[in-house]
């Protein structure tokens, strides 16, 4: 039943949104997001669900859900999940990881908050050394 489920904390692994290095004329400031893999251990099967909801003027907004599998990932590395267009700041964008270490999966939810992907959060991403916004 439940109690037999295991559940399995989630540790050194990030997300981080940063800007793209280079923008892009026709659709102004692209971002890109990334997982980051901050273990000593591989990552097998990663895959992200990521989706976007809040209010804009009052109406309820959701994003399209959308499936990004990644394979795996060596120890120390990071890997690009999707861009991201600004226009998506003012909602709550959420990415669901889940993974395996062996035989044992793990999963959990990283959500930007609303307005929170600016650049008075920014801080420098490790492994990809540049800066942006990241969730540990």
């Amino acid at each position: 039943m439940l109690k037999d489920i295991p559940n399995h904390a989630v540790e050194d692994i990030a997300i981080a949104i940063l800007p793209k290095l280079e923008p892009s004329e026709e659709n102004g400031n692209l971002w890109e997001v990334y997982v980051i893999n901050l273990k000593d251990e591989p990552l097998e099967n990663v895959i992200v669900a990521s989706k976007g909801y809040g209010e804009r003027e009052g109406e309820a907004v959701r994003t399209s859900v959308l499936r990004h599998f990644i394979g795996d990932m060596e120890p120390l590395s990071y890997s690009l999940i999707e861009p991201i267009q600004e226009q998506v700041f003012g909602l709550s964008n959420e990415y669901w990881l889940s993974y395996y270490i062996g035989r044992e999966i793990f999963d959990r939810k990283y959500v930007f908050l609303p307005e929170s992907i600016s650049a008075d959060y920014f801080t420098r991403i490790p492994l990809i050394n540049r800066k942006g916004v990241m969730i540990l």
